[in-house]
């Protein structure tokens, strides 16, 4: 395998692209995959297009093929809906699982939307549970015979520090907890081997890493032993054993089809399935030593030309994921001014600037002129026009 494969991805002409851990570029072959499905599925075959053009079992076909990527057996992934939706159903098929605890334990590194969806579970169902957020530092020692269910990101979305899949997931379960794993940094950029963990669940989106494009479907894993004793807190119609037999009652599916809520996004689908050929022949290992390569060297050539900027991502590359984040004060204008200059990273409040490092299309030679243009940015004071201090909706 050599890597990269910048030739598999339509990338504009003298950009930098350090975004893939929240937006991944477009693949090649992706539009053209959706006009097909547009003009010979949708357009020729019309709703027949269900079963002539294997629409209905997309959803799993995918799926499996995330799952070759976070290490989950077949018939174990789920696809569709959004990653929000998927933490909800976990945390709640968590809570049905240890009805006798009333603790969701997390951590404040979290991604805001878990926190959300948990605590709108939480007050939704009425019960008395409470969300308890501890440092991420702190959650192996939090987690006690009170907990129901421990929720973390492996990867924090801010620094790209890392948290212990495996000892974790032994923590809460020597406790007595369900483990829920939110991979959004991690599927694609770092191995993961969900089955090893023995972790109930996993849930993540497709748009970053594994390049989905924007809105692109997110994935539930359920670990297989548990499967058929789990109750949907959100029993959709093709979640149903047989939908088409148009049952009044709900009977689940005896997979994790059964975590299928609404009608899938099939051209979305399309663009995931084609994304996804990219990852072909890649192994994960020689993909991680790739990353932290690239990731080692932006960090020394940044700190050795910016001493302005410092590093808030762990520098044990053991601790963090494929992303490396500068603290500055002034990290949005500096950001903007990168981003006009062809170096695209992003912005996360108070005061971080994330740069994600993806070997499928980045090479040693993408980090040293990004890590030249972020000096010039820096010693120029470039960041200063007011151009680039106006705040965007998105960051």
């Amino acid at each position: 395998m050599t890597l990269p494969r910048k030739e598999l991805f339509d990338l504009p002409e003298g950009v930098l692209y350090l975004d893939g851990n929240s937006l991944g570029p477009l693949p090649k072959g992706a539009a053209e995959r959706v006009a097909r499905v547009m003009r010979d599925e949708w357009g020729a075959d019309l709703i027949k297009a269900w079963n002539t053009a294997g629409w209905m079992d997309l959803p799993r076909v995918v799926g499996d093929r995330i799952g070759q990527l976070i290490g989950a057996p077949e018939g174990s992934v789920a696809t569709g809906d959004t990653l929000s939706i998927k933490v909800y159903q976990a945390l709640a098929a968590a809570l049905q699982m240890r009805p006798a605890r009333k603790v969701v334990l997390s951590d404040t590194g979290n991604f805001p939307s878990d926190l959300y969806m948990a605590q709108g579970l939480i007050d939704t169902i009425g019960k008395d549970h409470e969300l308890r957020l501890v440092a991420p530092e702190d959650v192996a020692d939090a987690i006690g015979e009170d907990v129901a269910a421990v929720l973390l990101t492996e990867v924090d979305f801010r620094s790209g520090r890392r948290h212990d899949m495996g000892a974790i997931t032994r923590q809460a379960h020597e406790a007595g907890a369900v483990m829920i794993w939110d991979l959004a940094h991690s599927a694609g950029a770092v191995p993961v081997d969900i089955t090893a963990s023995n972790a109930e669940f996993a849930v993540g989106c497709t748009y970053k890493y594994l390049n989905g494009g924007p809105g692109a479907p997110a994935f539930i894993y359920a670990r297989p032993d548990i499967v058929e004793g789990l109750q949907p807190a959100l029993a959709g119609w093709l979640g149903h054993a047989s939908p088409f037999d148009m049952e009044l009652a709900y009977r689940p599916a005896m997979a994790t089809e059964r975590l299928r809520v609404g009608t899938p996004p099939i051209l979305q689908l399309a663009v995931l399935q084609q994304a996804l050929e990219a990852w072909d022949g890649v192994d994960m290992a020689d993909l991680r030593a790739a990353s932290v390569t690239l990731c080692e060297r932006f960090i020394r050539e940044v700190e050795a030309r910016c001493p302005q900027l410092t590093l808030a991502s762990p520098r044990d590359p053991e601790a963090r994921g494929s992303q490396v984040s500068f603290a500055f004060e002034n990290g949005y204008p500096v950001m903007q001014a990168l981003i006009a200059r062809g170096v695209i990273g992003d912005f996360r409040a108070p005061d971080i600037m994330r740069f994600g490092f993806t070997p499928l299309y980045l090479d040693e030679g993408d980090v040293i002129r990004a890590a030249e243009i972020i000096e010039e940015v820096m010693v120029k004071e470039i960041w200063r026009d007011p151009e680039y201090n106006r705040r965007s909706r998105v960051t």
